[in-house]
């Protein structure tokens, strides 16, 4: 008979400069440096491979979690919402660092089979997707700038400068994006995706980032985790308003959304979204829908390695 492997479990509450940490087999919460020696000491005392339940902090958790997994350890990232959310289900009404490091541990000592391990992501992939979102804030902050220094009168030569240097940051971004690409070998993926109908360059490029990140189950899965699935709440005769979950980072849908409005009139889609708004959907909600089937459509030319074929027409059904 096989000997049964038994994993303790780990609640790791995480702050900038401590961790404080419950042992679910000795019910105590001690409290460490969150420095790579204090961890490292104190995953040298654990005994066996364990169960480590981690809070998702900014990125104050990536060196226990890293660390943690390296060791050998099985790792969760839980985001603070749904450790928010579980505490109020178990009626919780305190709210401190143990008394969080002793939920997290209760949390996935439940559900751990119905969560996903934490996997290290590549750090070229992380920069990547860093660079993407730096250039969402410029490009935010140069429509800002561009909408309050109009009218100046004697200061408008200095504010088009100003707007110019930002464009060209940008552009200097892009081109970054998009070599750091080619040295990761995503040139075929790239250009799979940016095949498709109304799929720009920068879009495409989170579409492989978010792809390369984990390996997703499904289509549904996919869209999921960028938040575009619908929250169904329904009971009884009582049919709620169907919503987005809005998981995920919202650079991806919105990138997804300026995508759909560019598809949606191009001739592959135009008949897809005319039969969404006969159906009743409103504009945006057309384009959400939109959005959710382009990335179900680049989600399958990625996991299937195939390239796009405009011969196959849309379906108006789904």
């Amino acid at each position: 008979m096989a000997k049964r492997v038994i994993r303790r479990t780990y609640g790791v509450d995480v702050a900038r400069a401590w961790l404080d940490i419950y042992s679910g087999e000795q019910g105590t919460v001690e409290r460490i440096d969150n420095t790579a020696g204090a961890i490292d000491a104190w995953l040298h005392s654990l005994s066996g491979e364990a169960r480590i339940a981690v809070e998702a902090t900014n990125c104050f958790h990536e060196a226990v979690a890293g660390q943690a997994l390296a060791s050998g350890h099985q790792v969760y990232v839980v985001d603070a919402l749904k450790l928010c959310r579980y505490r109020e289900a178990v009626g919780r009404r305190a709210k401190t660092d143990q008394h969080d490091a002793v939920l997290l541990a209760r949390y996935v000592e439940q559900e751990h089979t119905e969560l996903r391990l934490w996997q290290a992501p590549d750090p070229q992939q992380v920069r990547l997707w860093k660079l993407l979102k730096r250039r969402a804030t410029l490009v935010q902050t140069t429509v800002r700038l561009r909408q309050s220094l109009s009218d100046l009168g004697g200061l408008d030569a200095a504010a088009m400068a100003l707007i110019r240097h930002c464009q060209q940051v940008i552009q200097q971004v892009e081109r970054a994006l998009h070599q750091q690409a080619r040295q990761l070998g995503w040139g075929d993926d790239l250009r799979r995706t940016h095949a498709v109908p109304g799929v720009g360059p920068l879009t495409a490029l989170a579409l492989v980032i978010t792809f390369r990140r984990c390996r997703f189950r499904s289509a549904d899965a996919f869209v999921a985790f960028m938040g575009l699935d619908v929250r169904v709440r329904d009971s009884g005769t009582f049919r709620g308003r169907r919503k987005l979950t809005r998981k995920g980072d919202p650079e991806l849908r919105r990138l997804l959304y300026n995508a759909a409005m560019a598809a949606c009139r191009q001739p592959y889609w135009k008949n897809y979204y005319r039969s969404l708004r006969d159906r009743g959907f409103s504009g945006t909600a057309a384009l959400v829908a939109l959005s959710r089937k382009l990335a179900r459509v680049c989600y399958a030319l990625l996991s299937q390695q195939t390239c796009f074929n405009p011969q196959h027409r849309a379906c108006t059904t789904t």
